[in-house]
């Protein structure tokens, strides 16, 4: 029992102390394991339980069981593997494009995890779903990208290299954008009712609040380009032609 105590509170000073939570956590666990195992193993040994007849009915045993309880071994060794791999961690959002699953990660268990969704729902997901699925990892992400495509009008024809120009600058200048990663500003397509360019670029911040507070201002400043040039944002529109009625 003090034993058992002893790794409780080292696990949670370790965490105090900055350690990662999931391997903190997986090592608790193992650890904890061990100690039951031995101190049942010795509890029998002391009652004259036969050892060696144990450990052979439990492989016996271990095979009945492994067949019975399939799904709850699967789910099992789906968590070691993320304990090992370490895909994700507690506090990670994970998205996957396979399932409708995306969320906080909240707690990581031997048989299933704990996932918040953004509309605060708890996701019980089995571990074994795991290893069947591709994920996303969006915490783990360098940058963010901005990738917008606007539109003028068809009468600033003469004004879209200056426009694009000078997009190109403002990003390059701004403090928030990542000037090392791919940063692009150029004229797309001749659109049914616009003349389209596209900003590829990517923020230096992460985080989803900052991230659109920067794409905000960056939207802005691109509109207020435009204005200064004389230009404006093309609107989806038709021209429609009727021929006179020929005169009898």
């Amino acid at each position: 029992y003090f034993l058992y105590r002893f790794i409780e509170e080292a696990e949670s000073a370790f965490i105090c102390d900055g350690a990662d939570v999931t391997t903190a956590n997986a090592v608790g666990k193992l650890l904890r394991i061990s100690v039951i195992i031995t101190a049942v193993l010795t509890i029998l040994q002391t009652l004259g339980v036969s050892i060696s007849g144990v450990l052979a009915f439990g492989g016996v045993g271990g095979i009945a069981v492994g067949f019975a309880a399939k799904d709850l071994l699967a789910n099992f060794f789906g968590g070691l593997m993320i304990y090992l791999d370490r895909p994700f961690a507690v506090g990670d959002w994970i998205r996957s494009p396979d399932r409708e699953i995306e969320g906080t990660v909240e707690h990581i268990g031997w048989r299933l995890t704990i996932i918040r969704t953004f509309d605060y729902r708890p996701l019980y997901v089995p571990n074994s779903v795991f290893a069947t699925i591709a994920l996303e990892n969006p915490s783990r992400m360098l940058n963010r990208r901005i990738y917008e495509t606007i539109g003028l009008r068809y009468d600033d024809v003469a004004k879209v290299q200056t426009i694009v120009d000078d997009v190109k600058q403002m990003l390059q200048e701004h403090p928030e954008i990542d000037t090392s990663k791919t940063l692009m500003v150029n004229f797309n397509a001749f659109g049914p009712s616009s003349l389209d360019f596209f900003i590829y670029t990517f923020t230096r911040t992460t985080n989803w609040i900052d991230y659109h507070g920067i794409k905000e201002q960056v939207l802005l400043k691109v509109y207020e380009i435009i204005d200064k040039h004389g230009g404006e944002i093309a609107f989806p529109t038709q021209t429609l032609y009727i021929e006179p009625e020929p005169q009898p």
